[in-house]
């Protein structure tokens, strides 16, 4: 976080020459990858699958150190490529549709991160690795989705639109134009087959914790939609405010839209420790959207402090989340 507001331009010292630069990486192979990998690993409880998260939180200490060479992006290729070992393992227990989607993710993390380490610029990879937590989001979607039975042609549609997903990364990355927008449209449809099918439509009429849960994934889902249109009308984006309106509403409205739901069941299956339920989650809930909301009508508008207040404000949400829940972890171990 401290990278990403180095690069929206607040002034803050940069600890090494290349630290804004490897803002995205860090959050998202770095943190998001070893966060995910680490879940895998605790669920199965198999030993030799440490090596995955272990290899990305080494790659972590390099890109913090300021290595600008192969080692970082190596070392994340070898644990996202324990990753895909993991859910080798996974879907030989357990083949079905919700696993064979995770484990696509994982595929798409490796390819990214092998993309990274050959040499191509950020953003001819960042959506691969974008597809990396989409995927492993609606996998998990779609696992619980087997509650309300999704009509056999509402899985044929889910399985297209995967397929439509992967046609515009792979043209994307060969430098096809058109891979942009056919990535967006699969975005899009996405996003729309979550809010149709998926559960938290009808767990967001309950309350307590149930609703707060459906409430942040029905927002996730949204900026899914918004950051799949942008891409739709912008087609190939490389830096620059709309840039990072595409990037952000997908990594922080989607992705931690999800985080923020998923924490109260995902932390307390790694910490040991129960995390509990309280109303004051919605403040960071309502200042993460809101702040988003700011950052991409600076961004659209070209208004550049409305950006870098919206992205400030993003962090306080996030460092708000983690104290929120943090307080309720140390509460339930007193």
């Amino acid at each position: 976080m401290w990278a990403g507001l180095v690069r929206l331009g607040w002034g803050l010292p940069s600890l090494t020459p290349t630290l804004a630069m490897t803002h995205g990486p860090l959050m998202i192979s770095g943190f998001l990858g070893t966060l995910i990998s680490l879940e895998r690993v605790v669920a199965l409880n198999g030993r030799w699958m440490f090596a995955a998260p272990a290899m990305t939180g080494l790659g972590v200490v390099v890109l913090l150190g300021g290595s600008g060479g192969p080692l970082g992006p190596a070392l994340m290729v070898l644990g996202s490529l324990g990753q895909v070992a993991i859910f080798v393992v996974i879907v030989r227990t357990q083949f079905a549709p919700f696993t064979l989607t995770m484990a696509l993710g994982a595929v798409a993390w490796l390819v990214g991160n092998l993309l990274w380490l050959a040499g191509l610029p950020i953003y001819r990879i960042v959506l691969w690795w974008g597809a990396f937590l989409i995927l492993t989001i609606a996998g998990e979607r779609l696992e619980m989705s087997r509650v309300i039975r999704v009509p056999t042609l509402g899985q044929f549609i889910f399985g297209g639109l995967l397929g439509v997903l992967l046609i515009g990364l792979v043209a994307m990355s060969l430098g096809f134009d058109p891979g942009w927008r056919v990535t967006g449209l699969a975005m899009l449809a996405l996003a729309m087959w979550l809010l149709r099918y998926d559960i938290a439509r009808k767990t967001a009429r309950q309350s307590g914790l149930t609703r707060f849960i459906a409430l942040n994934l029905l927002a996730g889902f949204v900026w899914l939609a918004a950051s799949g249109l942008l891409l739709m009308g912008l087609g190939v984006v490389f830096a620059g405010p709309r840039y990072d309106a595409v990037l952000h509403t997908l990594f922080l409205g989607f992705v931690f839209g999800m985080i923020f739901g998923h924490a109260p069941i995902i932390l307390p299956a790694i910490a040991g420790v129960p995390v509990m339920y309280r109303p004051v989650f919605y403040s960071h809930w309502a200042l993460l959207h809101l702040s988003l909301v700011v950052r991409v009508a600076g961004d659209m508008a070209g208004w550049f402090a409305l950006r870098q207040w919206g992205g400030m404000l993003n962090v306080i949400a996030i460092l708000l989340f983690l104290f929120n829940t943090g307080r309720t972890l140390v509460g339930s171990k007193a």
